[in-house]
């Protein structure tokens, strides 16, 4: 079974660390280099998006105008 990684945060030296664990394991996390307390910090979910168009600065190809049957005669 997969488990998310947490990364913690020492309150008492600052060390970061990660840590897998289940998600519903809510017990405190201490600190690998002196054994105080934790606390978890929250980062922002990694998202690749691949190919184009997803900004609006992303190249397109151009679409020519349409052909209005009436001038072409």
């Amino acid at each position: 079974m997969k488990m998310p990684i947490y990364e913690y945060e020492c309150e008492n030296c600052s060390n970061h660390f990660e840590v897998r664990r289940s998600f519903h394991d809510t017990s405190m996390e201490h600190c690998p280099q002196c054994n105080s307390k934790s606390r978890r910090l929250f980062r922002p979910a990694a998202i690749i998006f691949k190919g184009s168009g997803f900004y609006i600065t992303d190249s397109r190809k151009e679409v020519p105008p349409p052909v209005d049957a009436s001038s072409s005669n």
